[in-house]
């Protein structure tokens, strides 16, 4: 599948080292103002070269509008966004054509479909999430006329773990640092496995704040599965904690429930969640990355006559992919968001009157 959300629809397309990637935005409702420069703004977050704690690929990520805005405004018809690729090399995967990649989707890829597209992992390769934060932007700017920000950093790398979060201090972070007393150790952690021609993993903490009461479709569509899902499905993600998370499997229910009072909740260990349902608290979600599975390490795998291969990697890679990652995530936790934000407004019956029956 390469679509997701119900009442908010974005379909990707494109790979790797074809001519380009994108997406179609169905669902938006007309007569939102499109703020290009702040598209390009979430673009250059996530764009790849930015320092050297990411891959050294340089791409403009420049987004086309090809249909679906008319003088800077959604017309409610499907947007489309185009991103061409500029500076793809695939002659640095031409000796692992036949090679199974450690840690890639090469082999799942090619059992699946009997054939891939080796240069750079094709539709497998996190060059995709360039058009979810495209169509992520779009859902940002949908969000901010309901004064509701979503916001990333990263918490932790490796086995560095920031203790605090301050995001407008990872707004200028390289690594989007959330803890500034960390930043140092964990650039260091990054650039001492980038060194050793290795990669390291990281986790990156999206907190969502001004949600209405309501947000979520129980059963089988809640806020907190649908972000869960929406994450699992980036390439790198391996696990998804809202609120405490795992800690919560330690805890007993007076230390875990959220007790209330006039003024609302007294803490949030929900993670702003209650039976998939959006409680007015800040929705605060953990994503956990892998390390980059490329890396310039001899690896033993298989090629795909099942011949045992030493695979050896070149190019240019990320040394932990959860920092660029970071913005990626934010960007599907704006898009499930907004998904849920059109999918409330047919709730109550008072809503659809509030439409239908108003005066003019």
């Amino acid at each position: 599948m390469n679509t997701f959300g119900i009442a908010l629809r974005i379909t990707t397309f494109g790979e790797s080292h074809g001519e380009g990637i994108g997406c179609v935005i169905d669902g938006l409702p007309a007569g939102l103002k499109i703020d290009e420069a702040f598209i390009e703004s979430m673009m250059k977050r996530r764009a790849p070269g930015l320092n050297r704690f990411s891959t050294q690929r340089k791409e403009a990520d420049k987004v086309q509008i090809l249909s679906g805005v008319f003088e800077g405004i959604s017309t409610g018809t499907p947007i489309c966004l185009w991103i061409a690729n500029t500076s793809s090399k695939s002659s640095d995967y031409d000796n692992i054509k036949d090679i199974f990649r450690p840690g890639h989707a090469d082999f799942t890829y090619f059992k699946k479909y009997g054939l891939r597209d080796y240069r750079g992992g094709g539709r497998s390769s996190a060059r995709e999430s360039a058009a979810r934060v495209a169509a992520g932007a779009i859902a940002k700017l949908l969000l901010q006329e309901f004064n509701i920000q979503v916001r990333s950093g990263i918490c932790s790398i490796g086995d560095v773990v920031g203790g605090e979060f301050d995001f407008e201090y990872a707004k200028n972070s390289e690594i989007y640092a959330l803890d500034k007393q960390k930043e140092d150790a964990q650039k260091a952690l990054i650039e001492s496995a980038k060194n050793a021609h290795n990669s390291v993993g990281g986790v990156a903490l999206i907190e969502a704040s001004g949600l209405p009461v309501g947000l979520g479709e129980p059963l089988y569509h809640k806020l907190d599965g649908a972000i869960a899902e929406a994450l699992m499905g980036l390439n790198a993600v391996k696990a998804v904690e809202i609120g405490d998370g795992i800690l919560s499997s330690t805890q007993y229910g007076n230390e875990h429930n959220d007790e209330m009072d006039k003024k609302g909740f007294k803490t949030n260990h929900s993670g702003g969640i209650l039976g998939g349902i959006s409680n007015g608290n800040i929705v605060r979600v953990k994503a956990h990355f892998k390390p980059t599975p490329s890396i310039f390490l001899p690896q033993d795998t298989l090629d795909v006559n099942g011949k045992q291969q030493v695979c050896k990697i070149k190019g240019r890679h990320d040394p932990c992919v959860a920092v660029r990652g970071s913005v990626v995530a934010e960007s599907m936790v704006a898009l499930v968001i907004a998904d849920m934000l059109l999918l409330h407004t047919t709730s109550q019956l008072s809503f659809l009157k509030k439409v239908y029956l108003s005066e003019l």
